[in-house]
């Protein structure tokens, strides 16, 4: 009697795309299925022990390098495995989501890599979902072009050896894709994001001289890049590549993965290729775990945390000292400017904050860095130019001379900085504009001159909800209080409705914003993640 074939997964509420059988294959869909069978039952543990350990740390107020993992610190023999020729020169790594134009935009734009997102700049609608990864497949089989419907202008690719190598991004481990269900269950939706790019394109990516490379977002311990390691291992294997083909590189964005650094690289150290400091997640992990933690952890408005703060200095030099100490590339943080097209002036104060940013970086020892602009891509090159020359990075500078304590990370109250209200009213205005976005489907947002995406609008409701548990006074001598959060969203509720008229507000999703940001700013309950109650409303 032959064996029962495996179920698959079924699409649930979601209305036909334009090629998405080209995606969603029978074979594609099964090993989606078999990864959930598979891997869903320790991510769900490991979402448990988050909390566990979030729980601890609100006891505590602390933390400290692991003393079960001192070994494989104190083992100065291994390294991760080298990297692949695609993967050696990072110097300038442009971000995006995968919509058509900037599939095009990206892959053009000069940069070395282009981090492909599906995760915090882009909002996991199903369109978004699908049709991204119809797009790199299209892109790989030099396929696709796009025509701007308002412009007119025209977009193509330009020649093999002129593109930027991608390194895509899935969710995060605690989203969940609720269009894929197997036996009733939503998939989670980094399996999805993964299992349908890898089942498309490995071996593709491999005819074209490349892999398939991650970035792994959101990763709080080495145990759950001991979970993607697994997850690489059974994905070779099922699809017939050598071992060791895959490269990830881990985002060093939450405060506890801080302390693990070395541990998470030896978890993954054959297909590990770096670590990336993530600036804006990383501040909200430090007040989503110290929210309790009393005055001595209150940050300051998001924009007085710059990288030379000392907390912020301990973390970037620790993770360069990390990489380099075992061969992997230390990717430095965004550069989120958009030029703009008519203010010359603020683009000349702009451009020269990137250049000082991205020579820190390079003199630091990073081996490269990112931006979210393709105007940006020649500012941050010439950085690094000055400092690799012909050199694809600097992995030989081992930064011995750096020696961080773990206080060093968490020693918030070294700024010279407090919240103010004008902080107040620009998280909330920022909050609102974002989220609006994102509920209309759009991840990647420029506010204000900057790219923002969804970790901005966290540290932002966070930095809300912190200011008013900690009753800060603000420098006017008000309160943080409700009320005056309140307050503040109701008036930038009214600015918003004059500034883009009644048809435009009366069109969009602002009142569903200004809610919805009012809810995890105020919440007594703290929601993990702000996409989590979003993803409930998006549609």
């Amino acid at each position: 009697m032959s064996a029962p074939a495996p179920s698959t997964l079924a699409i649930v509420d979601a209305e036909p795309l334009p090629r998405q059988e080209e995606v969603l294959t029978d074979a594609a869909l099964v090993f989606v299925a078999e990864l959930h069978r598979r891997f869903t039952p320790r991510r769900n543990e490991l979402l448990a022990l988050r909390g566990e350990r979030r729980a601890e740390i609100a006891r505590t107020s602390t933390l400290d390098f692991l003393p079960e993992t001192a070994a494989v610190r104190a083992d100065d023999s291994w390294k991760v495995a080298p990297a692949p020729a695609a993967l050696n020169d990072r110097r300038v790594e442009i971000t995006g989501p995968t919509d058509r134009k900037m599939t095009i935009n990206a892959l053009n734009s000069g940069a070395k890599v282009w981090l492909a997102d599906f995760e915090d700049a882009s909002a996991p609608t199903w369109e978004n979902v699908v049709l991204g990864q119809l797009n790199l497949t299209d892109a790989y089989e030099r396929r696709i072009d796009f025509t701007d419907p308002r412009s007119g202008k025209s977009y193509a690719l330009k020649s093999a050896d002129e593109l930027a190598t991608v390194v895509m991004r899935p969710r995060g481990w605690h989203l969940e894709e609720r269009h894929l269900q197997l036996d009733g269950v939503s998939v989670p939706g980094a399996l999805v994001d993964f299992g349908l790019y890898f089942f498309h394109n490995a071996q593709r990516l491999i005819d074209l001289g490349k892999g398939p490379y991650f970035y792994l977002p959101k990763t709080e311990s080495h145990l759950e890049a001991r979970l993607w390691n697994d997850i690489f291992v059974f994905a070779q294997d099922y699809v017939g590549i050598p071992q060791g083909t895959v490269r990830a590189t881990v985002l060093i964005e939450t405060i506890t993965a801080a302390y693990e650094m070395e541990e998470i690289l030896y978890e993954l150290r054959d297909h590990a290729s770096g670590l990336n400091a993530g600036r804006w997640d990383y501040l909200f992990s430090i007040v989503k775990n110290f929210r309790d933690g009393g005055a001595k952890f209150v940050l300051p408005d998001r924009n007085a945390v710059t990288m030379t703060a000392p907390f912020m200095r301990a973390y970037t030099e620790l993770l360069v000292r990390t990489c380099h100490k075992r061969g992997a590339h230390a990717i430095g943080g965004m550069a989120a400017f958009i030029p703009s097209r008519r203010d010359a002036e603020v683009n000349k104060v702009a451009f020269e904050k990137v250049k000082a940013d991205k020579d820190r970086e390079a003199h630091d020892g990073f081996d490269g860095s990112w931006v979210a602009h393709p105007d940006l891509v020649p500012i941050a090159l010439a950085s690094f130019d000055a400092v690799l020359g012909e050199k694809p990075n600097q992995k030989d500078r081992l930064r011995e001379d750096v020696s961080v304590a773990p206080g060093d990370l968490i020693a918030i109250d070294t700024l010279d900085a407090g919240p103010t209200y004008d902080g107040l009213r620009n998280a909330v205005a920022v909050g609102i504009r974002y989220i609006e976005a994102w509920l209309r489907g759009l991840g990647a947002v420029a506010i204000f001159n900057l790219m923002e995406d969804a970790a901005t609008a966290e540290i932002s409701r966070s930095q809300i909800w912190q200011w008013i548990n900690a009753d800060v006074v603000f420098e006017n001598g008000e309160h943080a209080t409700a009320d005056l959060a309140r307050k503040v969203a109701a008036e930038e509720l009214t600015a918003i409705r004059e500034e883009i008229g009644e048809e435009t507000f009366s069109a969009g999703k602002w009142q569903q914003a200004h809610d919805l940001l009012l809810q995890v700013s105020l919440d007594q309950d703290y929601a993990d993640f702000l996409t989590l109650p979003a993803y409930e409303q998006l549609r």
